[in-house]
This record gives C-alpha cells, sequence and structure tokens, in this order.
C-alpha cells in the first residue's frame, strides 16, 4: 500500500507508514494512477544516523479524508524536483533542503526558506539568498522592508517594474528565525497552549485548537460537547473580528472612510466579546488540551447573543452599501487577480482560496468538534450582479470576508443555543501521549488551513513537532496577484491576504 488513510484528528503508528519513492508522492497529487489528492504538507523527521523520512499528507476534500505516506532518504541526498510539474511543492521542498540538506534536482529556484540549512552562525540574508533579477531599458526595483513604518513584523518586498507595472514581486521572509517547533519538543506537550497561541497572535484561536486536537488525539481523549461549543464559538468570533478588521482596512486603503470607521467600530465590539468570554481580545487563555478553561453563565450568554445579532445585521447593511459603491468597485475589481487553475497549482487556503473559486473549508470537510457534531452550513451571498464572488480578485477577497462575517456570526448564534442541553463540563483531563504514534489537527481558522503535527518516542514524549499555518501556501498567491497590476496597488493586494509573517517564520 502507498498511503494509509485516516481521519482528521487521527493518529497512526509512526512505523506503520508506508516506505515509497519520491516520485510516487506526486503521482499521488497528479492522480495517475492512484487518484489525485490536495498536498496537505511535505516535513522531514529525521531517524538514526543520517536517516530521514520525509512525511507526506495529503486530502481528499471530497471524501473527507486524508492520506499519508513516507518517504526514507538521508541527509544531503538528491531527489528528483516535483516542483517544476506541481508548483505546490515548491516550498516544502526548499524547507527541506534547509532544513536536511536534501537536494531537489530541477527545483527552478532552490533558495532558502527561513536560513541557510548549513549556517551555524547568524549570517546576513543577501549571503545565501540570491535575488531574482531582470534587465530592461525601463526596469527597474523597489525594495520595501525588511523594517517598515509602523507596527509590522520584518519582510522584504522587492518589485521588478516596469515603469509603474509590477513585472515580478519577490516576497523575502525569514528574518525571525523563532525556533517555534523545537520549543514544542521540550517539556510535556499539554503544556504547550501558550506557545501554540504565539505562532501567529491574531490566529491564537487557530493555532490552540490545532494544538490541543493533536494531545487530544494523541491520548485518545474525547472532550465534552460543551467545551467543543464553546471552542468554536471562540474560533468563529476570532474569524469575525479579523475579516472586519480587514474590510476596514481595504476601505482605508481606498480612501472610503464611512467603511473604515464602521467596520472597525463593529471590529471592537466583536473582539470585546472575545474578552468577555474569555479574558482577552485575541482569545488567548480560552483552549486548553481537554476543553476549554472559561465557562458562560445565561447571563454572559444574553450579552453574547445580543452583540452577535447586531453586528451581524448592521455588518450586513454596510457591506450592502460598500459592495454597491462604484468608487469602491472600481478599485477592487480585476485587482490582484489569481485564477482558478494558478490558485490550485500553488495550493491556495482559505478565504483567498475561496475568492479564487476552490472549495477547501476545513469545517466542511474535514470537521471536527463541534463542526462534527453541530453540522456548520454556508449560505452564500451574492453580490449586486446575481453572482457568488469567486473572481480571484481583491474585490472577490473581501465579498468572501463579508460572506463569512455573516456565516461565522449565525453559526454562533445557532451554538449558543446548544449550550443549554450541552451540561457535561468545559474540560476533562487528557491521558499521557501514546509512544510511537504520528498524529494530524487541522483547524479551519480565518486564515485557513491550520496544521499541527506531532511524532512521538518510544516513551511518548515528543520526537518532532511541525506546523503549517495558512500563510505557508498564500505568501506565493500574493506575489502572483501582483503581477501586471501597478505598484501603488500593492497595499491593496496585501491587505487582501492579509498574511503572517511570524506564522511563516517559525
Amino acid at each position: 500500500m502507498n498511503r494509509v488513510f485516516l481521519k482528521n484528528r487521527a493518529a497512526i503508528p509512526f512505523d506503520d507508514l508506508p516506505s515509497i519513492s519520491y516520485e510516487a508522492v506526486g503521482d499521488i497529487v497528479a492522480g495517475s494512477p492512484f487518484g489525485g489528492m490536495r498536498l496537505v504538507t511535505l516535513f522531514g523527521v529525521p531517524e538514526e544516523r543520517d536517516v530521514v523520512r520525509l512525511v507526506a499528507l495529503f486530502a481528499d476534500d471530497a471524501q473527507g479524508t486524508l492520506a499519508v505516506t513516507g518517504v526514507r532518504t538521508s541527509r544531503g541526498a538528491t531527489l528528483p524536483s516535483l516542483t517544476p510539474k506541481m508548483p505546490v511543492f515548491h516550498l516544502f521542498e526548499r524547507q527541506a533542503r534547509e532544513e536536511f540538506g536534501i537536494l531537489f534536482d530541477g527545483h527552478p529556484w532552490p533558495k532558502p526558506v527561513r536560513y541557510p540549512h548549513d549556517a551555524h552562525t547568524p549570517r546576513r540574508i543577501e549571503e545565501c539568498y540570491p535575488y531574482f533579477s531582470m534587465e530592461g531599458d525601463e526596469t527597474h526595483e523597489v525594495a520595501v522592508g525588511p523594517v517598515h513604518a509602523g507596527v509590522i513584523e520584518p519582510g522584504h518586498f522587492r518589485f521588478l517594474c516596469d515603469g509603474e507595472r509590477v513585472d515580478h514581486l519577490e516576497i523575502q521572509l525569514g528574518y525571525q528565525h523563532r525556533g517555534v517547533e523545537k520549543l514544542f519538543r521540550e517539556g510535556p506537550l499539554a503544556l504547550k497552549s501558550a506557545l501554540a497561541e504565539s505562532v501567529s497572535g491574531d490566529a491564537a484561536v487557530a493555532h490552540a485548537t490545532a494544538h490541543a486536537g493533536i494531545v487530544e488525539t494523541l491520548g485518545d481523549t474525547v472532550i465534552p460537547d460543551r467545551a467543543a461549543l464553546l471552542r468554536a464559538i471562540g474560533l468563529e468570533l476570532e474569524r469575525a473580528g479579523v475579516h472586519l478588521g480587514d474590510l476596514s482596512a481595504l476601505c482605508n486603503d481606498i480612501g472610503y472612510l464611512p467603511g473604515t470607521q464602521m467596520f472597525a467600530v463593529m471590529r471592537t465590539e466583536i473582539i470585546n466579546t472575545s474578552l468577555a468570554l474569555c479574558g482577552c481580545r485575541f482569545g488567548r487563555g480560552l483552549i486548553t488540551p481537554g476543553g476549554v478553561n472559561y465557562d458562560i453563565d445565561d447571563r454572559k450568554k444574553d450579552r453574547i447573543a445580543r452583540t452577535v445579532i447586531r453586528v451581524r445585521d448592521n455588518a450586513g447593511l454596510l457591506a450592502a452599501a460598500v459592495f454597491d459603491d462604484q468608487s469602491v468597485l472600481a478599485r477592487f475589481e480585476k485587482t490582484g487577480t489569481v485564477d482558478t487553475a494558478t490558485a490550485r497549482a500553488i495550493g491556495l487556503v482559505g478565504p483567498a482560496g475561496r475568492a479564487s473559486g476552490l472549495s477547501c473549508d476545513i469545517r466542511l470537510t474535514h470537521p471536527t468538534d463541534a463542526y462534527a457534531r453541530h453540522r456548520f452550513a454556508k449560505r452564500p451571498l451574492r453580490n449586486g450582479d446575481g453572482r457568488v464572488a469567486v473572481s480571484g480578485d481583491v474585490y472577490a477577497r473581501a465579498f468572501i470576508r463579508h460572506q463569512e462575517i455573516q456565516d461565522s456570526l449565525r453559526y454562533v448564534l445557532e451554538l449558543i443555543g446548544h449550550l443549554a442541553a450541552a451540561k457535561d463540563g468545559i474540560a476533562v483531563s487528557v491521558a499521557a501521549p501514546r509512544p510511537g504514534m504520528i498524529a494530524f489537527s487541522i483547524t479551519e481558522g480565518w486564515r485557513g488551513e491550520t496544521l499541527h503535527a506531532a511524532v512521538t518516542d518510544d516513551d511518548g514524549a515528543t520526537r518532532r513537532y511541525h506546523v503549517k499555518d495558512a500563510s505557508f501556501h498564500n505568501w506565493f498567491g500574493l506575489a502572483l496577484a501582483v503581477r501586471d497590476n501597478g505598484v501603488s496597488d500593492f497595499p491593496l493586494c496585501n491587505k487582501s491576504f492579509n498574511l503572517s509573517y511570524c506564522g511563516f517564520d517559525l
């Protein structure tokens, strides 16, 4: 057998991983001869001596299943690159090269993702990162960052322009390697919720949920229904709050001040609801392995429901005005387009993928916790032309946020309605991780697919921990979106993705 099938939040013995050739990994994605699946992640697990096991996880979104397989190789080995035919592999191969020195023959641009694999002392990024260059009479470069004005993390953007038109954008991250995955391996995994929340602070609930799922899966723990409801409430409040903030920022980028101010007010109402839920506007401290740390009484439940109804209705009215305004549409439509074929080829996930016509949503395809027990359903909103916005441009990415705000707040109200019947507590004790296992936990964060994976050793300690934020896929989507747009359109394109630097710079 070339792969093992499993569900989200499942664990299998690590020794049960099949061992196939790297070319066969590409066959699984390409669909010949095994039937195509979507690549979720590819990461290395060091074994004895210089042996490395590359673990590849795939998703069949139509069937709601995952599949995992392995490739035995070694540090410094050479494998045929799958990137030329399947661009979704390009970052994963570059990451394996820098972590284990594995060379991928034929990779079109095998530069570091975060740092050079053989660097033992700090080095200037320019010494190990060759930038793409172009020549021409009117070709010039515009360099931005890594130090930016305002409160923002480091990242370098190099625009290769022909006059004002962007021919290519190169995004260089990796300026702050924090050693997050290494920290997950130190000490009991069940005590790492605060670390998970810090992977990407604006997606604290998503990462904490994915991490809790790993601990619960390894310990074969089932959380109470009430805890599952409260987790989903926290996750959907996080989603709605960030989307409201992004719509505010998008309006600000085009000088549409009514949208800027009013969406910002509603964002404040939602994140203050998270504050009422767990004592933090960003949802920190809510999630714990085995359940949640905070319950809500009837008084707080009613307060949350009133706020959610008010924001849902007001956001709907405001969005109707925004997306009917010709000055808004003139800036949003046909700006920063990523078509469906390109989005699929590079593996876009989350709202960015859905705006380009992909149907990737873990809440629907691989549901866990409340999403599995209380069905989440989408009600597609239609724009002024009566169409669902999947045009892959700034307009579509903004409109998807409007749709998801409505879906999330409606679902929160449904979940609140289920709380009265869920009297089974908010947390249970988690058992120690089972030894010799590999486990996967995927959560649909507001940015998209948020994955945590872990491998335990013979004593149940964490041997390998792997994190993949949705930004890992989507930064390249931003680079492609900017092509053939004016350089002044970059802030608008950038905000329509709103990707995480720290979620990438692990």
